[in-house]
């Protein structure tokens, strides 16, 4: 495989993401991004550090850059304001200043986290994401969302701060778990639906060299998702408008990850349960056909994902996190929703008792 370069230009920052075989075997993707100074402190977890930071920090320390690190523990259900803070403290004792930078060494907790702390740190200092699991490489270290999650629910504090740059290694993926490889396919699928045409038709053709993770068949479909949600992003950077179709799956599937509780399930999973729900809705209100709820569910099951889960929620509990989505408007429900293959539409009006009606489909619900 060669590098391949994606632009990502955006009204306040323009900046490369960046995909190498690997980030081992050669320090040249230190020379391909602009790094604001030598003095840098990696934000990574208790699982990924002891597989990569010392490999990273070798590396930079070989090109004259002064690394520190930062080790959070390792779940979504460390992804909270006093996690935030206990980087903040490490960062003051470390020295770090306005000239220093991050780098997130990690999949979708630590990148959000490291840009919310990177947004925040002294109002503000640059950052680069280096995304280890697939769900990070297709989908959040892009885009410059950071956030955290509070008891009322998922991601509902964070900022839009785009990254200096994002580093991918291809060479990551090899060793990751099953569940946590399959999750991120729930990101690529959902990135296929919503764009259509020509990427959906190569994702559903390679699911199987996908899996088995052909590199190059996986190289083209990370770099379609990357340019897929490029694109969405420079035309609409702060969601107000178009970005919304990018949560896709995400308001019921945010809504089972908070009343299921974050170490139940992964946020892949959730999000496939929630496309499959969100299709499911979209036939009870007359926009799609039977079949097009079929197609989601032939995709995750191949995929090795789930379209159902066998926990219970006490529907009340699972209406109060719908009704702090961030994409409701007045206290209403608004849904992401297909009307076909490449033909989503954002912010549409959905009754509760819509949901509540295809709930039991998706999970068993308590009175």
């Amino acid at each position: 495989m060669n590098v391949r370069v994606l632009s990502i230009q955006t009204k306040t920052k323009h900046y490369p993401v960046i995909l190498f075989p690997s980030l081992f075997t050669t320090s040249d993707w230190l020379n391909q991004v602009q790094f604001p100074s030598r003095k840098v402190t990696i934000v990574t977890n208790s699982t990924v550090g002891p597989l990569y930071a010392q490999k990273i920090i070798k590396i930079l320390k070989e090109k004259d850059f002064i690394p520190s690190m930062v080790t959070i523990p390792d779940g979504e259900e460390y992804k909270q304001l006093n996690t935030v803070e206990k980087i903040y403290h490490e960062l003051l004792n470390q020295g770090l200043d306005r000239k220093g930078f991050l780098i997130a060494l990690g999949g979708g907790v630590i990148t959000d986290i490291t840009g919310f702390v990177a947004s925040t740190y002294l109002r503000g200092i640059p950052y680069f994401q280096i995304p280890t699991s697939l769900l990070a490489q297709v989908d959040s270290s892009v885009g410059g969302k950071t956030g955290v999650n509070v008891e009322e629910g998922k991601n509902l504090i964070g900022t839009f701060y785009q990254p200096d740059g994002v580093i991918i290694g291809l060479d990551f993926l090899q060793s990751l778990p099953d569940r946590e490889f399959r999750e991120g396919l729930s990101e690529v699928i959902k990135a296929s639906l919503l764009k259509g045409g020509e990427f959906f038709e190569f994702f559903r053709k390679n699911i199987s060299m996908i899996l088995g993770q052909d590199q190059k068949t996986l190289e083209e479909v990370i770099y379609q998702s990357i340019q897929f949600k490029g694109e969405i992003v420079q035309e609409d950077e702060k969601e107000s408008g178009v970005r919304s179709i990018l949560n896709y799956g995400h308001t019921l599937g945010h809504a089972f990850e908070k009343t299921l509780g974050y170490g139940a399930l992964r946020h892949g999973e959730a999000v496939a349960v929630g496309m499959i729900g969100a299709a499911m809705v979209a036939e009870k209100m007359g926009m799609i056909s039977t079949d097009l709820v079929n197609i989601h569910q032939k995709l995750l099951v191949r995929c090795g994902l789930p379209t159902s889960f066998p926990y219970s929620v006490k529907a009340d509990s699972f209406i109060q996190s719908l009704l702090k989505d961030k994409k409701n408007v007045s206290g209403s429900l608004r849904m992401v929703l297909l009307k076909a293959i490449g033909k989503p539409v954002y912010s549409t009006p959905v009754e509760m008792g819509l949901v509540l009606d295809i709930l039991p489909q998706l999970v068993e619900v308590e009175p």
